[in-house]
């Protein structure tokens, strides 16, 4: 780009040391106003990591041309297609299989960057962007990367509440497909002051999905019996009532059954696809009487049955 990193960090008053020193590393407000100047500086919203450059405002426009929208599937495709008019590299393509929406992004890489960090980035903005739209958190069931799993990739239990999957044949975010026909909650106003720290904000404001929402699906994620955990030992866990818990749950969209249908598809996968466990155990681990019952349950969540879905999931090779 013709910029010297070092240069960069003294002209905002950054000690440069925190390049290459864990001891320096810098305050997420600090970082907030280090990508503001860098997009400044290059005249580039995407901060040189797209093909072409994201002339600044192009993330607003793109927001002022979904906020008239109904609900947040017309906004995801419009949003689709204000990206491609941009040309910078990035194609998304949304899709409905089963009880699963499926948010695809294609990325070109002509300058051979980091694949997982320009990934991370953008489904960061979308998911965060998508939950404020409906002022709502995303209950997230996976995400999938093409990439391999990077150092950090320990951040990722904080920043995406669900389970990752590297080096698969796509990159793509999903989640129950009933959150698509959630209404549009913002206005044009709430528009304004949302952009006034956006996009930029999206990615330092938060380190990690705190929701109750998320709370509760890592909670679910790390017991081993699912079936066994009450919705009383989980009020219990989290030192309130069964009504609290479920009134909270309400006003962030999501019901307890849904959050604990959620991990159980997610664990359903787990097995049959990082696991590779013999689809007659996954029977048993999930709770069903008989194969041809969990086949019928697994095409209904996804569209596909267990073969299929485990054949068009495997790795890539690296």
């Amino acid at each position: 780009m013709g910029h010297e990193p070092q240069t960069i960090l003294e002209q905002c008053d950054i000690d440069s040391r925190a390049l290459t020193d864990d001891a320096y590393a810098i305050s997420l407000s600090t970082f907030n106003e280090l990508i503001g100047f860098v997009w400044r500086l290059l005249d580039d919203e995407g901060g040189g990591f797209y093909s072409r450059a994201m002339k600044p405002g192009a993330f607003a426009m793109g927001c002022h041309a979904s906020i008239t929208t109904p609900n947040l599937r017309k906004a995801l495709v419009r949003q689709g297609r204000y990206h491609s008019l941009l040309q910078i590299g990035i194609d998304s393509k949304l899709e409905e299989k089963g009880e699963e929406a499926i948010l695809t992004y294609a990325l070109e890489n002509p300058k051979d960057l980091d694949p997982a960090f320009i990934i991370t980035t953008l489904f960061i903005i979308r998911i965060r962007w998508a939950s404020w739209f409906i002022d709502k958190p995303l209950l997230l069931e996976r995400i999938h990367m093409t990439c391999d799993k990077p150092e950090w990739g320990e951040l990722f239990d904080d920043i995406f509440p669900c389970r990752h999957y590297f080096n698969q044949p796509s990159n793509c975010i999903v989640f129950n497909k009933r959150f698509l026909d959630m209404p549009n909650a913002q206005t044009p106003q709430t528009l304004s002051e949302f952009l006034a720290d956006a996009p930029q904000g999206l990615l330092t404001h938060y380190q990690s999905d705190n929701s109750l929402t998320a709370t509760v699906q890592r909670m679910l994620q790390n017991e081993d019996a699912i079936e066994r955990l009450s919705f009383e030992t989980v009020a219990e866990r989290l030192h309130t009532t069964t009504q609290t818990l479920r009134r909270r749950l309400k006003e962030e969209g999501n019901t307890y059954q849904e959050i604990k249908d959620t991990v159980r598809r997610d664990m359903a996968v787990y097995h049959l696809v990082k696991l590779n466990t013999p689809i007659n155990e996954i029977v048993t681990l999930m709770g069903f009487s008989e194969p041809s019952a969990f086949n019928r349950a697994f095409k209904k969540w996804t569209g596909m049955t267990p073969g299929h879905y485990r054949e068009h999931h495997q790795p890539t090779p690296a």
